[in-house]
């Protein structure tokens, strides 16, 4: 087989070629992924591989077995109300909060109970104004209750105990709960920091995924749903009994492994290409390969739960993800620390010019770079801050990737919006500057739809004359 690297050529597309669709982004980025799935779909577009990236991978299994349906019909994937629970925060984190504020507030009573008196002093001057004058005086009653809740058996005494008791009771919240993903291997540093984790939590999205596959995999049949580990096996003996099938793609998935200090390469490939994964000239580029190509085929097939929960693991925002590698693989049973890297895109281009791909449709929700004029109001909360520079990196390395041209090297076309104010974490949707109103992940969706059209399918596709099956509802 002939290596291939990065890099586009001067050749038009051709629906003749093997064709790849490359899916990459963070969060609300697979709303966008599903809107272009649907108008590839609609306009029939062959795709002979798909792969992903961080939550693009979501995209990918789904359209690997002819489902992509499933991530924008009505109440697909990015339409359910369970989209706002996506990398919220942990509830560890809110009941330190919530322990916080409770704290403050008891440390204010004292000031609440002597500012009262700001009140109390002009509504008793008022009252005597009118002629009404209440029993005893309300002034004398406000300074006897005042004296008997700064009594020494009274505030003094009880806000100390109740600021402990909520310290106390969190703090032990806050170790119970201190077990890390990593608990399998041996922690290095002070004990205290076991406490202090990463702010967000990727279970919801990760149960809701599998929750929507099974949905397809079960398909009219009302059975309990099995667990993540065997609702995967199901899915990878699907696809290996498909694949050549219309509407079955093979399958590539990009993550990052932290104990490697490598990338990892989850691939589901067709019989005559699997033996290619591995195969290399030289005994220590085949052990290499052993170490970062995880053939879904065969033994590391249990390991697509793994594969998902790792790529929409995000680095210092959520726990890193735990993959425990078969006895038998290249890695002896070892547990690693998995998670996304953006960068890891790369990564997966080279490993499609290795199957023999020639084009690749590479798909971003991060717009292209802006120019002059086009500045909007810096994000001052915590998520918006960070999903900016994640946006923001993205896009300059799409921007790179396409550029690259080289004779020989497969053609990558690039779907993109021209302007996206949905954040990666978003996912209630955000204020558009430009437009003055707020934009929803349904927008998003179809704003994906109308790009593909306007970028690949009608100037690209259409160009070559492939518009077959093309239904152009634009909705």
């Amino acid at each position: 087989m002939r290596e291939r690297g990065l890099g586009s050529s001067a050749e038009p597309y051709s629906p003749q070629r093997r064709t790849a669709l490359v899916l990459t982004g963070i969060g609300t980025a697979g709303a966008y992924h599903a809107g272009v799935l649907r108008a590839l779909h609609e306009a029939g577009v062959k795709l002979d591989v798909v792969a992903g990236r961080g939550v693009g991978v979501v995209g990918a299994l789904f359209a690997a077995v002819d489902g992509g349906a499933r991530l924008w019909d009505d109440r697909g994937f990015w339409r359910a109300h369970a989209v706002r629970g996506f990398y919220g925060w942990r509830p560890t984190l809110r009941v330190l909060v919530a322990a916080l504020v409770v704290s403050v507030g008891i440390v204010l009573v004292p000031i609440a109970v002597v500012a009262a008196g700001l009140v109390v002093f002009p509504i008793d001057f008022v009252l005597k104004i009118i002629g009404i004058e209440a029993s005893g005086g309300l002034v004398s009653q406000y300074v006897g209750f005042a004296e008997r809740a700064f009594a020494s058996t009274a505030l003094p005494t009880w806000l100390p105990r109740l600021v402990l008791i909520v310290m106390g009771v969190t703090a032990g919240i806050l170790l119970a709960t201190s077990r890390s993903s990593g608990e399998d291997r041996r922690g290095q540093g002070p004990f205290w920091w076991r406490v202090v984790r990463a702010p967000l939590s990727a279970h919801s999205i990760v149960s809701h995924s599998w929750s929507v596959m099974w949905d397809l995999v079960r398909g009219a049949a009302q059975l309990r749903e099995p667990e993540p580990a065997e609702l995967g096996r199901r899915y990878v003996e699907m696809l290996s009994e498909n694949l050549g099938q219309p509407g079955f793609r093979e399958l590539v998935i990009g993550v990052h492994d932290v104990d490697g200090h490598r990338d990892l390469v989850f691939a589901l490939v067709g019989a005559d290409r699997r033996r290619d994964l591995m195969r290399r000239s030289t005994p220590e580029e085949i052990e290499a390969r052993q170490a970062e190509v995880q053939d879904l085929g065969g033994v590391a097939g249990q390991h697509l739960t793994d594969a998902l929960s790792g790529a929409l693991a995000i680095p210092q925002l959520t726990e890193f993800h735990t993959i425990r590698f078969a006895p038998e693989s290249h890695w002896r049973g070892e547990h690693h620390r998995i998670a996304d890297r953006p960068s890891s895109l790369t990564r997966i281009l080279e490993e499609l010019a290795r199957l023999d791909v020639t084009q690749i449709l590479l798909v971003s929700a991060s717009p292209d770079a802006a120019g002059p004029h086009t500045l909007k109001p810096v994000r001052l909360d915590a998520l918006g801050r960070f999903g900016e520079y994640l946006q923001s990196s993205e896009s300059a390395m799409v921007r790179d990737l396409a550029a690259q041209r080289e004779e020989g090297r497969p053609r990558i076309f690039t779907i993109r919006p021209a302007h996206n104010p949905i954040g990666p974490f978003d996912f209630g949707g955000a204020f558009d500057a430009r437009s003055h109103r707020h934009q929803t992940l349904d927008e998003l969706l179809s704003r994906g739809y109308e790009d593909a059209y306007r970028q690949f399918i009608e100037p690209v596709v259409g160009a070559s004359g492939d518009r077959v099956g093309q239904k152009k509802i634009r909705s």
